[in-house]
Formats: C-alpha cells, sequence, structure tokens
C-alpha cells in the first residue's frame, strides 16, 4: 500500500475526508482607487468543518467575504467553488451554486412572520412574498421545523421577525439561510450585537449547521471562534498574517502583538 504524506493525513482530518477544497481562494487581491483592502490573499476549504477569520479592524475580513460571495470584484487572483472559477461571478449565480451568506447586519423581512421569513428562502421569485401573507400556515420541510425547534423558534412561528429580540432574529437570519441547504455558508460576525445569553444558542447552530456543510466565519468573539473552529485564518492590513488551529495561532508572537494582545489574553 502506497504510504499518505503526513501533511495530506492531515489536512484530510481537516477537511472531514474531502480531499479537494470545496472553495479555493487564490491570490486575491481587492483594491478601492489607491487603497488596498485585500493583497494575495489565499485560503482553502473544505467540504465539511469550520474556518474562522479573525483579524483586526480593518484587516480585509468583510472585503475578502464580499470577494468570494460576488459583492466585491477582485483586481487580481481566483476564486473557485466547487469545479467553478467563480471570479467575480454575481451573487444570485453563487447562491444557486450553493453558497450562502449572511452580513453583519441582522437581515430579516421585519413584517413577515418567524415561518414565512424561513419560507422567503425557498421562493424563486421574490414577488412571491405576497403571497405568504395570504397562504400563511402551510407546514415547512421537517428538517427546518427541527431547526426551529432547536432554536427556541418554534414556539414563535407566528411572531413577526420585528418583535423579537435581536438575538432572536439572528437565529432566524442563520436558519433561514440554511433553508437554502447551502454547500458553503458564509457568516460574517455572527455574534455581533448578541447578549450574552444569546451566544450559546447560536454557537449551537453554528456547530450543528457544519454537519451539512462548510462553514466560514469571521468573528470577533475568541472563545466562540476556539469552541468552533478547526482552523483559523488570521489578517492584518489587507494580507494572510497566519494560519492553522486556534492554539497555534493564539501562540504566534505576531498574532498576539496584531490581535489579540489589543483584545485581551484568551
Amino acid at each position: 500500500m502506497r504510504s499518505v504524506p503526513a501533511s495530506r493525513l492531515a489536512r484530510n482530518e481537516l477537511a472531514g475526508g474531502d480531499a479537494e477544497p470545496l472553495l479555493r481562494v487564490t491570490g486575491l487581491t481587492v483594491r478601492f482607487g489607491d487603497f488596498v483592502a485585500l493583497r494575495d490573499v489565499s485560503l482553502d476549504l473544505y467540504g465539511r468543518g469550520i474556518h474562522a477569520v479573525i483579524g483586526p479592524n480593518g484587516a480585509g475580513k468583510s472585503t475578502l467575504f464580499n470577494a468570494i460571495s460576488g459583492f466585491a470584484k477582485p483586481e487580481h487572483g481566483n476564486v473557485h467553488f466547487g469545479n467553478a472559477d467563480v471570479t467575480g461571478e454575481r451573487a444570485d449565480r453563487l447562491a444557486r451554486l450553493g453558497l450562502a451568506r449572511s452580513f453583519q447586519m441582522c437581515a430579516t423581512f421585519p413584517d413577515l412572520s418567524v415561518a414565512d421569513n424561513v419560507r422567503t428562502a425557498l421562493l424563486r421569485d421574490v414577488t412571491g412574498i405576497g403571497l405568504l401573507r395570504r397562504r400563511g400556515g402551510e407546514k415547512l420541510d421537517p428538517a427546518i421545523e427541527g431547526l426551529l425547534e432547536e432554536t427556541g423558534l418554534s414556539s414563535e412561528r407566528y411572531r413577526r421577525a420585528a418583535d423579537l429580540s435581536y438575538g432572536r432574529r439572528r437565529l432566524l437570519e442563520i436558519v433561514t439561510t440554511l433553508a437554502l441547504r447551502p454547500k458553503l455558508l458564509l457568516l460574517d460576525e455572527p455574534m455581533a450585537g448578541l447578549a450574552r445569553e444569546d451566544i450559546p444558542a447560536v454557537t449551537r447552530l453554528i456547530d450543528k449547521a457544519a454537519e451539512d456543510c462548510a462553514v466560514l466565519f469571521v468573528e470577533h468573539n475568541l472563545p466562540v471562534v476556539e469552541r468552533l473552529a478547526k482552523r483559523v485564518t488570521v489578517l492584518a492590513g489587507g494580507s494572510v498574517l497566519c494560519e492553522g488551529s486556534y492554539r497555534e495561532v493564539a501562540s504566534d508572537p505576531r498574532v498576539r502583538e496584531a490581535y489579540i494582545g489589543d483584545v485581551g489574553d484568551v
């Protein structure tokens, strides 16, 4: 039997057994006028598991997400998703290919109920949202019902999203995104603005999501990163500072100087 290099074994363990990356970002550079927001950024993400991107404010984390998900056009470099080069593709096409994302600001339909917010993810035509007001009460897919039950949103299924707390709306946004059954889920600071008591529920939901898809998330809450991420990429000044397990990057003197030392030791 031919032996497998140790580096490949370690990579496959992180990938959950997937030998080829689901997402490959290579040499990505994004410029806004004279300002270089990303410079030669590369990372691989496999078909299962959770990968975190951390770094100080202004490091380029959200720009990286925007370039991957079709909201920013790179000047150089490539984004491969599955077998396709999707560099610069529109966000709607990427969503159809199985790439879904949330944003820093919680995005829900405030006048729709919890259940109808989830149903919107399954509509092909946004003009169909009006029908939901007249056809409420239809059952959801059992898997989605299970997510509502696990997050405690099932008992609030008929409440307007606008009447939920911010933490509950954040949960609803992630459940709605998961209703798309993505292959890759991008979460931009999912813990931002949450009350302390809401963080465990969102953390559990992200952990569960990774059973069925790859998760790439940006987060400043380092205990959550340590709890969830198998692999961490650290950005600083628009470039990759280092990458590895949480323990590896947290002990890197460059990371402690550029980031962790600013937010407190963990």
